[in-house]
């Protein structure tokens, strides 16, 4: 079957890797590589028949996932970040050069194979690095922003690069390589410029159009094709593939179809993200690193130490300080992706050798394995490091962490999590919204409410959101694996918190039990109580009777999760009261002019003794006036809210008709007498 069988294998090989390392808690990256390792051609038993078909494919992999970046990160997102991007970023490979050059010469390799050492290894893989990130949860935060701004100006640097290294024997001479570098920045000039006029006069209109047509189909398709389309064409154009997707994808995400795109984007994007990290375990041949270990491990140990220095230093001299230094410097020590291109270039150009090409190559695959691990470290780095300076990395949006107390956290910013944050806004309940969605923080931050991008169960975003200081925790996220998280973590820095959390299924009432969580609310059911109750009061049962029918069906589904009789007795008193109020029948009746009542007084009016209703509200230039006392005065244009049964609201309704027909009736008889004198 070819090419097709072997992408079974590698799926299922990945799908074994990857729970394998769920059960160790580990990052699913790394049983992707080791799916690779163990399917590659250096570990002898089953073999892909074809290594180049699956390395073309993880490229597009890679053009996929820039393309996403594009499509979640705005110009105006990494507009904060942009001096230490576009000023540190070139410092930081020259630093970089100096140091792999330093490196070559130390091992005796010669200057010019020791300055393409030192440019291999200054570009970092945007690949894991944003695996890593979304794994942990470090989506949203300020480091993150500077990571993401680092690493697109190293995509960009990839060309100059291609361009120069070849000529490092004329590096002396500019007229030979001034030329070159001119026509490959004027390119990239020329190639913004033009996707700017295409993405803002031509793509919308497109996407729009296809839109129309209904079809879920069709637009992810053409979603693919702008993307994957515009990368192969700034490959035409001279540039780099990944970098035209990644451009494309910022171009769309300012369309109105871009948060859309990149929902279709995503499984994609994972998918093919699989076959970029087992096609970057199959480059690692165990038999050459045992044989050449220790100028491996000493390669991995001065260019994870040596990067990590420099990112940290050059991020503390654009004043970026706490976290920041620390998960820089841990997050992009490791060798690129594009360093593979490098090498092969620099290999077919004899710049180095098989023996320096092999090595640079198992050094990329090491310290892209060990990249999740110690960027895991971060944490506790940064934790060792505020017992002697507190701060705060993390950016909050309306709010500082210090200006908030007792308040709600709101695990979610979706249709449930934003419905509650209106109402609490009005009640002047103060709360923080912690959401992963970067549109959903949009329209928050637009509304103006407390709200974090960040992932709920991750310590630094709880820290921002002061969770040692709130006194309710409201879960509105359905999966279990992300509310047990995030419970958990809210616990450890509050233990006496309150939880009310989101049921997505009855599976997981014992779970939450086992985490002491009583306050569910499972809206499936809810929703299918409550149409099931409409539809009988549309058949005609009555209110009491349809009541009798639907109530036992919520002490039944609660009784499955045998956590007691106290949030049975809750519910079942929240019935009651729903009950009660339907059984009010609360009607509106607008009071027009002409009517007796308006001018009057409710005591006055006498309503209740003439027609056994009961006023229970007054909507009036859009305020509500709620339980009126006798001497609220009536007037025209009301709007009153009546209680009562079947005859007595209508015979309300009939007196205020009456009367009005009856002020009609004088005011047209006094017309027609004015018109006859």
């Amino acid at each position: 079957m070819g090419i097709a069988a072997d992408i079974v294998v590698l799926i299922l090989t990945a799908f074994f890797c990857g729970l394998i390392m769920q059960r160790l808690k580990q990052p699913l990256i790394l049983g992707y590589i080791l799916a690779g390792i163990i399917v590659g051609p250096y570990t002898g038993g089953f073999t892909v028949s074809d290594i180049k078909d699956i390395r073309l494919l993880a490229d597009i992999g890679v053009d996929l996932l820039l393309f996403a970046l594009g499509l979640e990160f705005s110009y105006k997102t990494l507009l904060p970040v942009r001096l230490v991007a576009f000023v540190g970023t070139p410092l930081q490979i020259a630093l970089t050069i100096a140091l792999g050059s330093g490196i070559g010469k130390l091992l005796g390799w010669s200057t010019v194979a020791s300055v393409w050492f030192g440019a291999m290894i200054s570009l970092s893989s945007t690949m894991v690095l944003l695996k890593t990130l979304m794994n942990q949860g470090w989506m949203g935060t300020l480091s993150s922003k500077v990571m993401i701004g680092m690493l697109i100006v190293q995509d960009l640097a990839v060309v100059p690069m291609m361009i120069l290294l070849p000529l490092l024997n004329d590096i002396s001479d500019p007229a030979a390589w001034l030329p070159a570098l001119g026509m490959a920045l004027g390119k990239a000039a020329l190639f913004l410029a033009c996707m700017y006029f295409v993405g803002a006069k031509l793509l919308p209109v497109l996407l729009k159009r296809i839109a129309a047509l209904g079809s879920r189909e069709l637009f992810l398709l053409s979603v693919i094709a702008i993307g994957l389309g515009i990368g192969y064409a700034t490959y035409l154009f001279g540039l780099s593939f990944a970098f035209g997707s990644f451009i494309a994808g910022m171009v769309l995400t300012e369309s109105d179809y871009g948060h859309q795109a990149l929902a279709d984007v995503i499984p994609l994007r994972d998918l093919f993200a699989l076959l970029f990290f087992a096609s970057v375990g199959m480059m690692l041949d165990p038999k050459f690193l045992l044989a050449h270990l220790k100028e491996v491990l000493l390669l991995v140990l001065l260019v994870t130490v040596g990067k990590a220095f420099i990112f940290s230093v050059i991020v503390r001299i654009f004043h970026y300080g706490n976290v920041i230094p620390i998960a820089v410097g841990l997050g992009l020590f490791q060798i690129g992706e594009f360093t593979f291109v490098l090498a092969g270039v620099g290999l077919k150009n004899h710049a180095i050798t098989e023996e320096i090409y092999s090595l640079v190559l198992t050094t990329a695959v090491v310290t892209m394995l060990i990249t999740p691990l110690l960027s895991n470290q971060t944490s506790r780095l940064y934790a060792l490091k505020k017992r002697y300076r507190k701060g705060e990395a993390l950016q909050t949006i309306n709010f500082t962490s210090d200006e908030i107390g007792n308040h709600v956290l709101i695990a979610g910013g979706g249709r449930v999590g934003m419905q509650m944050a209106r109402i609490f806004h009005r009640l002047n309940i103060a709360f923080v919204i912690i959401e992963l969605d970067q549109r959903r923080v949009e329209m928050a931050k637009q509304a103006g409410f407390n709200v974090i991008f960040g992932d709920t169960s991750q310590a630094l975003v709880l820290e921002a959101a002061n969770a040692a200081g709130a006194v309710l925790l409201v879960v509105t996220v359905p999966g279990i694996v992300v509310s047990q998280a995030t419970i958990g973590a809210v616990r450890r820095m509050n233990p006496q918190i309150r939880v009310v959390a989101r049921l997505s299924d009855t599976e997981f009432l014992k779970d939450f039990a086992q985490q002491k969580v009583n306050n569910l609310v499972y809206p499936e059911f809810e929703a299918g109580l409550e149409m099931t109750r409409q539809a009988l009061l549309q058949l005609g049962l009555p209110v009491q009777e349809v009541h009798q029918y639907t109530e036992p069906l919520r002490q039944e589904f609660f009784r499955q999760g045998d956590r007691g009789d106290r949030l049975i007795q809750e519910y079942r008193t929240l019935a009651q009261l729903r009950t009660a109020e339907q059984s009010f029948d609360l009607e509106w009746q607008p009071l027009r002019q002409g009517s007796e009542l308006a001018g009057q007084t409710l005591a006055e009016a006498q309503i209740r003794a003439r027609t056994g209703v009961s006023v229970v509200g007054v909507l009036r230039g859009g305020r509500m006036a709620s339980n009126p006392g006798p001497d609220f005065r009536l007037q025209a244009g009301d709007m009153v809210a009546v209680i009562g049964s079947s005859q007595a609201r209508a015979d309300f309704a009939g007196l205020i008709a009456q009367q009005a027909e009856m002020e009609e009736e004088r005011e047209d008889q006094q017309t027609a007498a004015e018109a006859g004198a």
